[in-house]
């Protein structure tokens, strides 16, 4: 038996179930998914729906983490309900969206997404495949060939508490595969955004990316340039916030995918360069993982900090001196400038960023004289100023010692001012 097989056997039994016509049923006996792994709110909204005569399923993510005995994110239910229908069996509830309406039911506890099962939008012009509108309901079967990756159309019953299986995704549990559902090309070219989401799946569950799906990845590439930019954006900073980068920004510049996103950092990274940011993520990861709390602003900069410290240093040996304060914000907002804009950062998070970077630089030689260095340890971003300096310091070797003489100044000034947030005021007196 393979190891694939022995680390998921309840995918393996249920491999073994009945085909019944163009479903795969796993009956409850032959699968390990238990009422008891299902928080209470969820199954009170299946059974609901299942009672008032709806056919109510559990749906993608969900489905694969309880087969792979992993905590699900998130928990999305599926039914022949149209919105208007669970808006009135569900008064804690509301109709959200417009590309595809569907209904929040909210709970203390979470927020549950309830859509109606999906069909094929209507065909579109020839010529542009991405789809902007696909408001239209359908059935079961419809609903999970239209879902982005086999391992994500899978449906748990709650009728009968089975497992439905229209596209083959048990098959590709077992053998650790992402698979697009139907022709990879046609999928991306829908929606761009897939490609990032095979990435994060692989990346996420530790699996390998199917050899047409990656084909594909590598063929439409430039097509993520066509989505929307905020959810290329979130895409990219969930690549880093959960504790998968490395194995994310690697397959990133593996499938070239990373060139028409971010080409400033592909272009060193693929010539062999900044050898240390694989380091510094693999910090990052493990810093993530251990509870820390890391801002945006730190994770955008990881991805600025190889191209940026590279100008910096040529700006400075061209001048043959050390920059200004002034003339490195300058350089960093030059360089962080068109990556911002195609990636529509906000202001406040750019500036962010650009103040943490420009920090960094400068605490790269603290100052002689300790009021000055008083000055930086209450400067709005030293606190991820010193997480960059960390980073980089535990993973490309240099100013090892500076960052543990900044930390060791900081911890010492915080506690001699009681973990104030800033120097203390002098009162002035009150003129008579």
């Amino acid at each position: 038996m393979s190891d694939e097989v022995e680390e998921f056997p309840e995918v393996s039994a249920a491999l073994s179930s009945k085909q019944y016509s163009d479903a795969l049923i796993v009956e409850r006996e032959h699968h390990c998914i238990s009422r008891r792994a299902i928080p209470e709110s969820v199954l009170k909204v299946l059974y609901r729906l299942h009672r008032s005569g709806y056919r109510a399923f559990l749906c993608g993510g969900s489905v694969r983490d309880l087969l792979m005995n992993r905590t699900p994110k998130d928990f999305d239910i599926a039914t022949d309900a149209h919105p208007m229908d669970i808006r009135r069996l569900f008064r804690n509830s509301r109709i959200i969206g417009r590309r595809f309406r569907l209904v929040h039911v909210m709970f203390q506890d979470r927020v549950l997404e309830v859509s109606t099962f999906r069909r094929e939008p209507e065909k579109i012009p020839e010529g542009e495949l991405l789809v902007t509108d696909d408001n239209t309901f359908g059935n079961p079967r419809e609903d999970a060939r239209r879902r982005d990756f086999t391992i994500n159309g899978l449906f748990y019953n709650i009728a009968d508490f089975s497992i439905i299986d229209y596209v083959g995704g048990l098959h590709d549990l077992n053998d650790r595969l992402i698979r697009v559902i139907g022709d990879p090309d046609l999928r991306f070219r829908e929606d761009p955004v897939r490609m990032l989401r095979a990435v994060e799946f692989a990346a996420r569950l530790d699996f390998e990316i199917e050899a047409q799906t990656y084909d594909a990845i590598i063929r439409h590439r430039t097509d993520i340039l066509k989505a929307s930019a905020p959810r290329v954006s979130e895409e990219i900073l969930d690549l880093l916030r959960r504790g998968w980068s490395l194995d994310a920004m690697e397959l990133l510049v593996e499938t070239t995918l990373m060139e028409p996103l971010l080409p400033e950092l592909f272009n060193p990274l693929s010539r062999g360069k900044v050898s240390y940011f694989w380091k510094m993520l693999e910090v990052l990861d493990r810093t993530v993982k251990s509870g820390r709390s890391v801002s945006d602003a730190v994770f955008l900069s990881v991805l600025f900090l190889p191209f940026v410290l590279e100008e910096l240093e040529r700006e400075e040996t061209r001048r043959g001196t050390r920059l200004r304060s002034a003339d490195v914000l300058f350089v960093i907002r030059e360089l962080i400038e068109p990556v911002c804009a195609r990636m529509t950062l906000s202001a406040g998070i750019r500036h962010q960023s650009e103040q943490s970077l420009e920090l960094l630089w400068r605490l790269f030689e603290p100052p002689s004289d300790r009021r000055a260095m008083f000055r930086f340890i209450f400067r709005e971003q030293f606190t991820d100023a010193l997480s960059l300096l960390e980073l980089y310091a535990l993973s490309s070797g240099k100013y090892v010692e500076t960052f543990r003489q900044w930390q060791q100044f900081a911890g010492k000034v915080k506690k001699e001012e009681g973990g104030t947030n800033g120097p203390p005021v002098r009162k002035r007196r009150r003129r008579r």
